[in-house]
């Protein structure tokens, strides 16, 4: 089927005739307009998963975000990460904390147990019970529902999820049925999808999701796009089309409703190790926590010299 230029337009969001520019005009009143939710990007520059984080970066870095987001997401309850939603709370964001669940025992004892005293101590809105466990092959099923209903016999007033690809929930009834809330990873980048068909693949995948629920509430808990990188397939990674699925993403979750956690905050150079090379650019923000995609109005003593200049 060929599609005409008016429904390439409508698939993109309108954005393929955009200068540069524009695009960052545009980016720029969407993001200052704010976001449902973004992921945290917690490692500096020289850091991995794994390390210990300080308070001091976690509240440079909540200083940033806190202007243009609700809610913020976690991904692990340990070396330093349980202060995040803490901290969050301090700045009047909403969290949806996770225990990072793997094939280490005694790790995933640690993980839980910091996840259940975040959330009796009030600092978790959402829990989310591992991240894309079945998709690694970690656990067996039994074993994730096993930490599931501990967690929610713990904190059974806490809404609690498990974090995998949408497809994961159509394919694994029982996880699905144990979650209170369905938590979906919906990227049509890694799915090979070019930039012009990535939203309308994207409602496809969350459709799915909301499907296999089967009436329970559907949350993206993770969506992006990478500016730099070697590509796959047809999705092609470049600073305009990280822009164009942003705008596009939160122009649709806005209109529909629909509870988005941006993939990310700040790219993270640690994750080229199991990403490829496209895994450090994946943030609104860069290594060193610069705006990546606009810049910010010069001030009126500093647009004088520049004029001078």
């Amino acid at each position: 089927m060929s599609f005409k230029k008016e429904n390439l337009m409508s698939l993109s969001g309108g954005l393929q005739d955009k200068t540069t520019k524009g695009l960052q005009n545009t980016f720029n009143r969407v993001l200052k307009s704010g976001m449902h939710g973004i992921c945290f990007s917690a490692y500096e520059e020289g850091q991995e998963a794994g390390d210990q984080i300080t308070e001091k970066q976690i509240r440079r870095r909540m200083q940033i975000l806190k202007p243009y987001t609700k809610w913020i997401r976690t991904f692990s309850c340990t070396d330093g990460n349980e202060m995040i939603p803490v901290i969050a709370k301090e700045y009047g964001i909403k969290t949806l904390v996770g225990a990072w669940l793997g094939d280490d025992v005694e790790i995933n004892k640690r993980e839980v147990e910091g996840l259940i005293k975040l959330a009796k101590e009030g600092y978790v809105d959402i829990a989310a019970v591992g991240n894309e466990v079945m998709y690694r092959g970690d656990l067996s099923e039994k074993e994730l529902l096993n930490y599931m209903h501990q967690v929610k016999k713990a904190i059974p007033n806490t809404p609690m999820g498990y974090v995998d690809a949408y497809y994961e929930f159509a394919k694994r009834p029982d996880i699905t049925e144990a979650c209170d809330v369905i938590l979906a990873n919906c990227y049509p980048y890694w799915e090979g999808c070019s930039l012009e068909y990535s939203l309308i693949y994207m409602k496809d995948m969350f459709n799915r999701a909301v499907k296999a629920g089967k009436g329970k509430k559907v949350i993206i808990t993770e969506t992006g796009w990478p500016s730099q990188g070697l590509g796959l397939l047809g999705a092609l990674p470049s600073h305009e089309n990280a822009m164009k699925y942003f705008i596009n993403t939160q122009e649709w979750a806005d209109e529909d409703d629909i509870d988005v956690f941006y993939f990310s905050s700040f790219d993270e150079s640690w994750k080229v190790g199991t990403e490829g090379d496209v895994g450090a650019y994946w943030g609104l923000w860069d290594k060193n926590e610069k705006p990546k995609f606009y810049t910010k109005p010069l001030s009126l003593k500093k647009l004088k010299v520049a004029i001078k200049s």
